[in-house]
């Protein structure tokens, strides 16, 4: 842990504390960059409180009075609900705490754990909770670790046909964006191609993974077992490489991520996304 994470963390114990002492609170934890140990001058710290019933937003105005904290900069949800979110800042960092219910939670890992849902936000708070340090509750933080770490065989199917749907620009011609005046749309389609190559290497390596807010792709990529060489180094230079050249190189990868999943799920029809592949998309004369 480097000596900014290090410092982040004395001051989520120490503003964790208030809200822990809540009857209703049984659970809390850091997460992110704090609880990976990568933090930068720029961090925030993302803390969780789990509590059979929410505060009310009296109380938690109480809380942040006692942390010293600032006006709030931002809140999300309402305290008579089952969630509440808020953020402001302690000694100059933004603390962003999360508080929710333990009920309500559980109900949204079911989500993806039972009902396998692929695109769902609380992908990334799952990893979340797998990465994080138990501030309090251990006991039941540990319990939604272990079922969390159990990646459903279904959801990783689930996944990986998901976002298998997707390779229809490998087949267009430059000069169809510069007719159109269509760069934006080309780096959009782009953009949405390495998130769905990164969304099915996430299936077959059972992964969770959202698109919200995602960064520290290198990080992400390194857990991969199944996965193509310098898969994150290629997707980098895919955004700094002249056009025709990176639509070659995506191409390349987007066949040898579709033979991955042709080797370790052939249970999958990949019929139709090879078709899409070697479709070339003609002018007419």
């Amino acid at each position: 842990m480097n000596e900014e994470s290090q410092y982040l963390l004395k001051i989520a114990k120490q503003v964790i504390k208030t809200y822990t002492a809540h009857p209703q609170a049984k659970a809390a934890m850091v997460t992110g960059s704090v609880a990976e140990g990568i933090c930068d001058r720029y961090s925030d710290i993302d803390m969780s409180v789990y509590y059979e019933k929410l505060p009310s937003l009296e109380e938690l105005e109480i809380a942040r009075l006692q942390n010293q904290g600032s006006e709030r900069i931002w809140t999300l949800g309402d305290t008579t609900e089952e969630a509440y979110g808020e953020a402001y800042y302690v000694n100059g960092v933004e603390c962003q705490i999360g508080h929710t219910t333990i009920a309500l939670w559980e109900k949204d890992m079911a989500v993806v754990l039972e009902q396998h849902d692929v695109t769902s936000w609380v992908q990334k708070a799952l990893t979340g909770i797998l990465i994080c340090i138990p501030l309090y509750g251990e006991e039941l933080i540990q319990k939604w670790k272990t079922d969390i770490a159990s990646y459903p065989d279904a959801l990783a199917r689930a996944m990986v046909e998901k976002y298998l749907q997707f390779f229809a620009i490998l087949g267009l011609p430059e000069d169809y964006f510069i007719t159109r005046d269509a760069t934006l749309f080309k780096y959009q389609m782009m953009v949405d191609i390495v998130q769905n190559i990164l969304g099915v290497l996430a299936g077959l390596n059972r992964l969770y993974y959202s698109t919200i807010q995602f960064k520290r792709m290198s990080k992400y990529i390194e857990q991969m077992k199944i996965a193509p060489k310098n898969l994150a180094t290629r997707l980098d230079n895919l955004f700094h490489t002249e056009s025709s050249t990176a639509a070659t190189q995506l191409k390349k990868l987007v066949q040898e991520v579709v033979s991955l999943v042709e080797l370790h799920m052939p249970q999958i029809d990949t019929s139709q996304v090879r078709q899409k592949i070697d479709r070339r998309k003609q002018a007419f004369q």
